[in-house]
């Protein structure tokens, strides 16, 4: 699913969007020891306004974020499509529209052994319909030409105790200690949408993953549960494009070659910027970004067996890999540098020692007051 497809379902999930319906809800809070605690599956017309709003709050958290960060496609491999795999049950669910009890049960049942968490937590689970208009040939609304897309979203949510200090006691009118603890179901940290809204067409072949933490994506919800190939999260993104960098460039990598490369991969995201898919870059692309920001020929030849072994095939999402600002670090000092700035920042060789030089305006700040700039007049050596 590109960004225009996940914004157009999560813009209509929304009780006045005349194309959106959510059938079914399924609740169910789970303990820390795997136990359900309690369990509801309503129509939805059934539940009162404003838990339903918050419902939908929550399940519509699951389509934001970052595509490539907190957001993940992933498609279901062969064995899912095996009796008993992922891919069958998860359509059965599908078609079920959560109306089947004993489904329903299985379904959760599914989550609880499959997924890891260490906590109490609610699932939400929603059966909806989406009405898709189609476009005629002068892009307008064909209002005789749709289909339904039905999809299954389901939101985990962490339950956590509220222990709140002093509260005012209307009562007594006065302070006074609460006595009692509130367990708060708070916004989603995983979930997942199927089947995929792919070409505004249903594409049961795959599920988007949804996590709050991008560091630390629930690798067991997408392993276990969906049964698809975990593939690496953004920061493992960068993480192997600044291995790749190191093995491949290593005494050319210095300030001038990381400034350019991350200007260069922010380039082709803001050429982007206009388009559906998400880019990326490949070893040809990240060649050609590394020769024009000064590494040489011979440091480039060994890029493509370097990145074959560190990612295959794979290509890398450009968003993944730059910074929005420098920063510099050594010893006891680190310097954080904007886009901006970096024109300001050079490193250059001071008495015999290599030196990072920052070119200053006539006031700078120093833990946030205003300082004069102290004439300390440095000299290169003759």
């Amino acid at each position: 699913m590109n960004k225009k497809e996940i914004n157009e379902i999560k813009r209509n999930l929304d009780k006045d969007s005349g194309f959106f319906t959510i059938n079914h809800v399924v609740t169910a809070c789970v303990d820390a020891e795997k136990k359900v605690k309690c369990m509801t599956n309503r129509m939805n017309n059934l539940i009162p306004e404003d838990e339903s709003e918050l419902i939908v709050a929550y399940l519509k958290k699951i389509l934001s974020g970052s595509i490539g960060k907190n957001l993940l496609e992933y498609h279901f491999p062969k064995d899912a499509y095996l009796e008993g795999g992922a891919q069958i049950f998860m359509n059965e669910v599908l078609r079920s529209k959560l109306s089947d009890e004993s489904l329903v049960n299985r379904y959760i049942q599914r989550i609880i052994e499959k997924m890891e968490y260490i906590s109490t937590y609610t699932v939400f689970v929603a059966h909806c319909t989406y009405a898709v208009i189609s476009k005629n040939k002068n892009l307008e609304s064909d209002l005789e030409s749709d289909n339904n897309y039905n999809f299954i979203i389901t939101a985990i949510c962490p339950v956590n105790l509220r222990i709140d200090g002093l509260i005012y006691d209307e009562e007594s009118n006065s302070i006074a200690k609460k006595e009692t603890a509130d367990r708060i179901v708070d916004p989603p940290t995983d979930g997942f949408l199927f089947p995929l809204f792919s070409d505004r067409q249903s594409d049961i072949n795959g599920v988007l993953y949804y996590t709050k933490n991008a560091k630390k994506p629930n690798s067991s919800i997408v392993q276990e549960l969906l049964g698809c190939e975990y593939s690496m999260s953004g920061v493992s993104e960068k993480v192997t494009f600044h291995a790749i960098m190191n093995n491949v460039c290593g005494d050319e990598l210095d300030l001038n070659v990381i400034n350019s490369v991350n200007n260069k991969i922010q380039d082709i995201i803001d050429r982007s910027a206009h388009d559906t898919e998400i880019p990326t870059v490949n070893s040809r692309d990240i060649s050609s970004i590394l020769w024009e920001s000064g590494i040489s020929q011979q440091k480039l030849e060994h890029l493509p067996k370097v990145y074959e072994t560190a990612l295959g095939e794979k290509e890398l999402t450009c968003a993944n890999l730059v910074d929005k600002k420098t920063v510099l670090s050594v010893p006891g000092v680190t310097v954080n540098i904007s886009k901006e700035g970096i024109d300001k920042v050079r490193t250059q060789t001071v008495g015999g020692k290599k030196c990072l030089v920052i070119e200053l305006d006539d006031k700078m700040s120093v833990n946030g007051l205003e300082t004069a700039i102290e004439e300390n007049k440095i000299t290169e050596p003759v």
